[in-house]
């Protein structure tokens, strides 16, 4: 098969592609052959040999979208042809086939394309668990969005407003900001004066910060008396420490630091998040925006194409 392998560290031009072999599935395995994998900017992180960053060599690549061709001892609830869909894979996305954990894979739905699940399900379900469960939005909530044209702030804008929460988004030009309010965000402001605009509001309940450095200071100054600060990511890179005592005296706030597998624990989380998310996509309820697809041969330009942060919606690799 044919798999994007990094044998060091570095750039883009390190993400070369071979020809690898792959043995049978193991026990408790599924085998598939991809369709699609989903790019996101944690794969960026481990080729550069930063946060996450894995044994080498390996084929990046979480999240992907392919179909059952063969099943180790004990696999039960799959069948060969199936079509499945991951998003917390440890690695190999970025390949013609692999084989993975059945645990870890959701059937995909007639009425849901390989493009839309390859697209939702590391962000879709990392929107999921922000918006119902790491703080479950409520009618009358005001959640300020961070990146909300990006992969994840778009699918969180769109499933926070379903909560009946007002939702403040923010975004570094114009035309994202008015993508955010196209899917519903009834707030906008760019990352200097969000945190003003939250207070002209009475304060945030909830900022869903996957940005990181730069916004991660002032979104404390953005929330209201018992706030939470979800800082889910660090686009913009890691938050220098914090004491203690700014919570307290920014109003007794809270501070989490979650990832999707704290939210996936069990298969049976995993596929009821991955489901409901397929069905909001059946129902039209739920936008998925595809941004731009580049080949497996082309993979080092998607990677330079997401680094250049100008994506307006998810960015897939086709097989």
């Amino acid at each position: 098969m044919r798999a994007i392998v990094i044998h060091q560290s570095g750039g883009p031009e390190v993400l070369t592609l071979q020809d690898r072999p792959l043995p049978a599935p193991a026990a408790g395995e599924a085998q598939l052959r991809l369709r699609y994998a989903g790019l996101n900017y944690v794969d960026v992180y481990q080729r550069q040999g930063g946060r996450q960053a894995p044994n080498l060599p390996t084929v990046l690549g979480k999240e992907g979208v392919g179909t059952v061709t063969a099943l180790g001892e004990g696999v039960t609830g799959l069948e060969v042809g199936m079509r499945v869909a991951f998003g917390t894979a440890a690695g190999g996305a970025y390949a013609e086939s692999v084989n993975l954990p059945a645990k870890m894979l959701a059937p995909v739905p007639d009425g849901v394309s390989d493009e839309q699940a390859a697209a939702v399900m590391l962000q879709g379900m990392t929107a999921h668990y922000l918006a119902y469960s790491a703080f479950p939005l409520a009618a009358g909530d005001l959640a300020v969005v961070h990146a909300a044209a990006g992969g994840v702030g778009g699918l969180l804008v769109q499933l926070a407003r379903r909560t009946g929460a007002t939702v403040l988004a923010t975004a570094g030009s114009e035309r994202k900001l008015e993508l955010a309010r196209e899917l519903g965000a009834q707030l906008t402001a760019g990352y200097d004066d969000f945190a003003a605009l939250a207070k002209e509001h009475g304060g945030a309940n909830v900022i869903y910060d996957g940005v990181g450095k730069t916004t991660f200071a002032a979104g404390l100054n953005a929330l209201k008396i018992r706030g939470l600060m979800c800082l889910y990511g660090a686009a913009s890179g890691p938050v220098e420490p914090v004491d203690p005592q700014l919570l307290n005296s920014s109003g007794g706030l809270y501070l989490t630091r979650p990832s999707l597998v704290h939210y996936t624990q069990t298969e049976s989380e995993l596929r009821w998040r991955a489901g409901e998310l397929f069905d909001l996509i059946r129902s039209h309820d739920l936008q998925v925006r595809v941004d731009r697809v580049f080949p497996l041969e082309e993979t080092q330009e998607a990677h330079r194409y997401i680094e250049g942060r100008n994506t307006l919606g998810k960015v897939l690799i086709e097989m």
